[in-house]
């Protein structure tokens, strides 16, 4: 067991972070036998640096994400690209990452510079979140609760008013709508007479026209009916999400999906009966007992049914998760198998004409991987795009949005929370309005 000794170092999390990527948190604390000390000698880079060759040579593991802990490295690949430098090489020389991870994230810089551009500086995406599932998986983090129909109808009243304010003041503060995207939770759990309603006041309240993207999450194959994506549709939403996570009905079962795969068939089938022209779909790798022939079965099914992006996520076990409470060590097991799944993952998707357009990493990922979304046609998913690289100004409206304000004289942003209990945010829906007139609007 180990123990660290910090020396003239204030803010540990981020080293912290690195040592988790090492050892599970059984293997060092305060009664730790083997005492590794560190002094700060003014670059936080540098002692990553040496706590990673530490640790390497003492666990015989070499992550191969380096000493990146942050989850937007093609962010980070771009800024260094802009003052000049070469991001594959500072990215393996000063960050220690691996070859085919800095190749990967400068493959997608160059892919998203070609196909999207840079914002415009008064451009907006727009997210709108409905905080409902059917049920909750065992991985779930996310602001998800399960309630009836009749339960939605408050805080549906609640977010209409929120959608009302922040459309007019978005059209008077001069913005233009790029994206707009409605998340969750499963945005598909309100009945088609409630997606109407909200859509209709969405598109009266903002300005529209100039709109590239509407992406809604059509997430569970169980919430999906031919009249609620013929609604999506009248609307001018392009693009949803079908996300099966597995096309494996055992593992289905076991994380708490209530859909079958049949579902998913069924799904697919209706969306393009209905022709809506993208269509995403979610694979996890590392799921609890599935092997690398099961992750690989359920990608080619995605393939065969002709999802346009294909979004492959690694299993994070978050603290506020079941799983979590399950097993605390679990994305410390089986480290090498979410590395061959993705790999050979990766390897199918080139081969089928897929290009990666986006990747973030999340904290507490299995195995220190990464998520990677995927497009055919030079479709990417722009909203997805927008979000990682911060560059633009995120307005995010319903329980648990966090709105992002960005300052591009500064490359800044500026965070303005929603409360994520819904029940809390339709009580204050008046307060998360005045938020927003406060730090969103006013601040401009």
């Amino acid at each position: 067991m180990y123990r660290f000794r910090f020396n003239d170092i204030d803010n540990r999390s981020q080293y912290e972070e690195l040592i988790k990527e090492f050892l599970q948190p059984s293997q060092y604390g305060e009664e730790g036998e083997e005492v590794l000390e560190y002094d700060f000698r003014g670059d936080k880079n540098d002692l990553k640096r040496q706590i990673y060759r530490d640790l390497s040579g003492l666990t015989g593991y070499s992550p191969k994400w380096g000493i990146l802990t942050g989850i937007r490295p093609v962010k980070l690949a771009g800024e260094l690209l802009d003052s000049g430098e070469d991001p594959k090489k500072v990215l393996m020389e000063q960050y220690l990452t691996d070859e085919t991870k800095a190749d990967l994230v400068c493959g997608i810089l160059d892919y998203q510079r070609a196909k999207a551009g840079k914002p415009a500086p008064d451009s907006l995406s727009v997210y709108i979140g409905i905080p409902f599932c059917p049920t909750r998986c065992l991985y779930c983090s996310f602001t998800s609760n399960q309630v009836d129909q009749e339960a939605m109808g408050p805080y549906l009243d609640a977010i209409v008013k929120e959608i009302d304010f922040a459309g007019e003041a978005a059209k008077t503060d001069g913005y233009k709508v790029e994206t707009l995207y409605f998340g969750g939770g499963t945005p598909t759990s309100l009945t088609a007479e409630q997606l109407d309603m909200l859509l209709n006041r969405v598109s009266t309240a903002f300005a529209l026209g100039g709109v590239k993207e509407y992406t809604v999450e059509a997430g569970r194959p169980d919430t999906i009916t031919e009249e609620k994506l013929r609604v999506l549709q009248e609307h001018g939403v392009d693009r949803i999400s079908i996300n099966p996570q597995s096309m494996k009905q055992k593992t289905l079962d076991l994380i708490g999906r209530r859909h079958t795969v049949e579902d998913v068939y069924d799904a697919f089938e209706m969306a393009n009966k209905v022709g809506i022209e993208v269509i995403n779909a979610d694979l996890i790798a590392g799921l609890p007992e599935e092997t690398e022939e099961d992750f690989a079965n359920s990608l080619e099914e995605i393939i065969r049914l002709g999802a346009g992006n294909i979004t492959l996520h690694t299993l994070a076990v978050k603290r506020a998760s079941r799983l979590k409470e399950m097993d605390e060590n679990f994305n410390y097991k089986d480290e090498e198998l979410r590395e061959r799944m993705l790999s050979r993952a990766h390897e199918r998707l080139k081969e089928r004409g897929y290009v990666p357009y986006y990747l973030y990493r999340q904290k507490h990922t299995s195995g220190n991987t990464e998520n990677t979304g995927f497009c055919a046609d030079d479709r990417p998913g722009l909203y997805n795009i927008r979000i990682m690289e911060e560059a633009q100004s995120n307005l995010a409206l319903g329980a648990g949005g966090i709105s992002k304000i960005y300052f591009p004289e500064e490359n800044r942003l500026e965070r303005v929370a929603n409360v994520s209990n819904y029940e809390i945010y339709i009580d204050r829906i008046d307060e998360m309005i005045d938020r927003k007139i406060k730090g969103f609007f006013g601040d401009r």
